[in-house]
This record gives structure tokens, C-alpha cells and sequence, in this order.
């Protein structure tokens, strides 16, 4: 049976922290029973953080501090889900061209980061006005 968390933040880049204390608080606890996260703890680390700084930046930069991102974890023997759900316009990030080895650009850098660091990740306009970015870990790709 999975195991499932929520936190709901305001968009804010200072709740990065309480962000990232939730979710170590929580692995901490989950990999007693599955050492496998505990191994990819940095990495998944890094995709919450640049997930959550994305929406916060991008997603809802032109909106209130006080819009919310969701976050939701999932974590089953095999797999780890995270989740975060903003509100801002909907996008394509697959329409971004990643940047060639040594080219220097400003932002960008953000969808391909998350690529290399979970085995899927993808994000979808779940209903109006509301986006999801899907980050999944696998112990299979260990």
C-alpha cells in the first residue's frame, strides 16, 4: 500500500525550506522500509526544490504570494510520485530546445535538470487553471 502526503504552501520562494524539511522529514520515515530512496535522496531532493521554484517564478509570477501550491507525495516499494500543482498559464515544456553543451543562456535550464534527474516527469493542465508536474523515481532504475 502506498504511502501519501500533502502540503499546501504559498507561492513564496522563502517556503522552499519548510518545503524541503517536510519532504526529508517524510523520506526519512518511508526509508526505513525502502533504502532505496534514501540512496536518491539528493536527486529528488534537487527536483522538488527546482519544481517548486519553477511555479513559484514562472507559473505564478504574475500572480498573488498568497495563490497555493499543492504538493503531494506518493511513495510505494518501487516508486516515488511527487506531484506539485500550480496555477498559472499552462505550458508546453517539451517545446523548449535544450541548450547545446557550454552555451551560456539565461533560464531554460530547469525541464532538462528534471529530466536527467527522475526516470519520467512531465507536466499537464489537469483542469482549469491548474497544472501538474509529475516527478517519478523508480528503485528499478538503481
Amino acid at each position: 500500500m502506498p504511502n501519501q502526503a500533502r502540503l499546501t504552501v504559498r507561492s513564496h520562494l522563502e517556503e522552499l525550506s519548510g518545503v524541503q524539511h517536510w519532504f526529508r522529514t517524510l523520506i526519512l520515515r518511508m526509508s526505513v522500509d525502502m533504502p532505496w530512496i534514501d540512496d536518491q535522496f539528493d536527486q529528488l531532493n534537487l527536483a522538488l526544490a527546482e519544481g517548486f521554484t519553477n511555479a513559484v517564478r514562472h507559473a505564478h509570477a504574475n500572480l498573488p504570494e498568497a495563490t497555493p501550491i499543492d504538493i503531494e507525495l506518493t511513495v510505494s516499494s518501487q516508486e516515488l510520485e511527487i506531484r506539485i500543482f500550480d496555477r498559472g498559464e499552462p505550458f508546453d515544456p517539451n517545446s523548449l530546445i535544450e541548450p547545446k553543451p557550454g552555451a551560456l543562456r539565461e533560464g531554460g535550464y530547469g525541464w532538462f535538470l528534471l529530466r536527467r534527474l527522475a526516470d519520467r516527469v512531465s507536466y499537464d493542465c489537469v483542469q482549469d487553471r491548474l497544472n501538474c508536474l509529475s516527478i517519478v523515481k523508480t528503485s528499478k532504475n538503481m
